[in-house]
C-alpha cells in the first residue's frame, strides 16, 4: 500500500486517541489475528456481546484481505512490478476496512480519548512548555538538564506547571473558573485541592514564591522548610490554634509524600517580572503592590496566613500538596503523562546541528571519509589496521560488542545513562552511546548488514562513505 496508494491511504488520525502503550510496530498483525479469532468465535480480552458486534467487521476485513492476496498473486504472475486500477481498488478497500476495524476493536478494549480530551491534553503540553521556558529564564532549570533528559524533570516540570497554571496562566488548562467536567481528566480529580492551593499561592510574596519554586525543583531528601528564610518571613504570625495543614489541603486517593527537595537552582534574585511590583520586597499578592491577578482582599490574606504558625509552615504545606498532586499524576495517569512529557521534551530540547550539505559530499570521492570529526576514545576503527581493512572491504567480522554492564556513560558525551537516557550500541564500532550521539543509520555491507542499522556520529562522519549513509533514526 505504501508503494501503490501512498496518497490514498485511509486517515490514521484516530491513533492519537489510543493509549501510548498500544502504539507498537506489530499492532497491525495483532488486528488481523484478532479478526481471525472473532470470526472463529473466540473472544479475546472482551465481552462476548462486544465480540459479536465486531464479527461482521472482522468478516469483511478478512474477505477483503483474501481478495487482495488473490489479485496481487495474479498480477505478479502476469505483470509484476505494476499496479493497475483493479489492484489499487482492492488495496484502498482493504485499507479502509482495516482502519475501521482497528478503531472499533481497540475502542472496545480500552477507553480511547475524545476529541475534547485530546485538545485539553494539547493545552497541557503548551502549559508545560511555557513552564519550562519560564524555569529556564529564572534559572530553576538548565538546558543541559533538558537535553540530557534528566529523570528528575519528570517530577519537576509537573510541579512547576501546577504553579504556572494556577498563578501565571490562570486562564489556561488549569483554570478553576470552569467546572471539573470541563477540565482535563488528568487534573479534574484534584479540582477542590487545586482551588485551595491557588488561594494559598495568592497570599505569597514574590520571594516566598521563588523559594517554593526552587524547593520543588530538586529531589534530595531535605525538608524545604529547613531552608534559611529571612526573619521577616519566618516570624510567627497571629494564630488561634491553627488546624493541621493536612486537614486544610489533602491529596485525594493518595498519602502525602515525604518532602523530597533542596534548593540549588537559580540566584536569590531570580524572579521574573509579570507586570507586578515584586522588586519592592515581600508583599502579599493581594495588596496594592502585589500581583494583580484576581487579587485577594487583605482580610482574606490575613485569614489564610493565620492558619499557620509561621511562613515556613505555610510553605511546607504548599510543597507537600503540590508535590503530592504532581507525583500522583505519575501514578494515576502514567500513560498520559508519559505522552505529554515526551512531546514537551521534543519541543524544548536543543535542535541538532544541521547536517553538512550533500553537495559537499558528492564532490568528494565515494570512498573518502571525513577525517576532521572528533574521535571517540579507544575507537577500534581508528587504529590503522582496522580502518584499512574497512576501507579495502576486507572487514568480515562484526566489531567487539561492549557489554551493557561495563559501560555506565555515553562513550562520546560521557553523560551517565539513566531511565530516560538509554544505551544504544553502534553497529559499526560496537561501543555504547546515548540516543543524541547515535542518531544516524547506515548500511554496513562489509559486516553483512544490508539494511540500515544504528551507528554513532563518530563512525557516521569519520568511517562511513557517503553512499552508505541513511536518514537519521528516530
Amino acid at each position: 500500500m505504501e508503494e501503490c496508494i501512498p496518497t490514498q491511504r485511509h486517515s490514521r488520525d484516530y491513533l492519537v486517541k489510543f493509549p501510548e502503550e498500544l502504539l507498537v510496530d506489530n499492532l497491525g498483525n495483532h488486528m488481523l489475528f484478532a479478526a481471525e479469532c472473532l470470526l472463529a468465535g473466540t473472544f479475546l480480552e472482551m465481552e462476548e456481546s462486544d465480540g459479536a458486534q465486531l464479527r461482521p467487521q472482522a468478516r469483511n476485513l478478512l474477505c477483503s484481505l483474501e481478495l487482495v492476496r488473490t489479485v496481487l498473486r495474479e498480477q505478479s504472475l502476469n505483470q509484476p512490478n505494476s499496479y493497475p486500477e483493479p489492484v489499487r481498488t482492492v488495496l484502498i478497500q482493504f485499507d479502509r476496512l482495516f482502519a475501521e476495524f482497528e478503531l472499533s476493536y481497540v475502542s472496545s478494549l480500552v477507553a480511547v480519548k475524545s476529541p475534547d480530551e485530546i485538545y485539553r491534553q494539547q493545552e497541557i503540553i503548551v502549559l508545560f512548555c511555557e513552564t519550562v521556558e519560564r524555569a529556564l529564564h529564572l534559572g530553576y532549570l538548565t538546558q543541559e538538564m533538558i537535553d540530557g533528559y534528566e529523570p528528575l524533570l519528570m517530577f519537576t516540570i509537573p510541579r512547576l506547571a501546577i504553579i504556572s497554571g494556577l498563578l501565571i496562566y490562570p486562564e489556561g488548562p488549569l483554570s478553576l473558573e470552569r467546572s471539573p467536567e470541563e477540565m482535563s481528566r488528568v487534573f479534574s480529580p484534584f479540582y477542590n485541592l487545586l482551588k485551595k492551593i491557588r488561594d494559598l499561592l495568592r497570599v505569597l510574596s514574590a520571594e516566598e514564591l521563588c523559594l517554593l519554586e526552587r524547593s520543588l525543583c530538586t529531589a534530595e531528601q531535605e525538608d524545604p522548610c529547613s531552608q534559611d528564610i529571612p526573619p521577616a518571613w519566618g516570624a510567627a504570625v497571629p494564630s488561634v490554634d491553627p488546624p493541621a495543614p493536612s486537614s486544610l489541603l489533602e491529596v485525594p486517593n493518595a498519602t502525602q509524600p515525604a518532602p523530597t527537595c533542596t534548593v540549588r537552582l537559580g540566584p536569590p534574585s531570580a524572579v521574573d517580572d509579570l507586570g507586578t511590583s515584586w522588586q519592592q520586597g515581600p508583599q502579599p499578592l493581594g495588596s496594592s503592590t502585589g500581583m494583580g491577578v484576581d487579587a485577594t482582599p487583605g482580610a482574606r490574606c490575613s485569614e489564610l496566613r493565620s492558619r499557620y504558625s509561621s511562613t515556613k509552615d505555610m510553605l511546607h504545606t504548599l510543597f507537600v500538596c503540590i508535590s503530592g498532586v504532581a507525583d500522583q499524576l505519575q501514578t494515576n495517569f502514567a500513560s498520559d503523562m508519559r505522552s505529554i512529557l515526551k512531546t514537551v521534551f521534543k519541543i524544548v530540547c536543543s535542535q541538532a546541528e544541521p547536517a553538512e550539505e550533500q553537495s559537499d559530499s558528492k564532490e568528494k570521492d565515494s570512498d573518502s571519509c571525513v577525517t576532521d570529526a572528533p574521535r571517540v576514545a579507544d575507537c577500534p576503527l581508528c587504529s590503522s589496521p582496522a580502518e584499512a581493512a574497512w576501507r579495502s572491504g576486507c572487514a568480515r567480522h562484526l566489531p567487539e560488542w561492549v557489554p551493557d554492564s561495563t559501560c555506565s556513560q555515553c562513550s562520546a558525551c560521557h553523560l551517565p545513562f539513566t531511565l530516560l537516557r538509554r544505551r544504544h550500541h553502534c553497529r559499526s564500532c560496537g561501543k555504547i552511546f546515548c540516543a543524541r550521539c547515535s542518531p544516524n543509520t547506515a548500511v554496513l555491507p562489509h559486516y553483512g548488514q544490508t539494511k540500515p542499522v544504528r551507528v554513532c556520529t563518530h563512525c557516521y562522519t569519520t568511517h562511513l562513505p557517503p553512499t552508505s549513509r541513511c536518514a537519521r533514526s528516530q
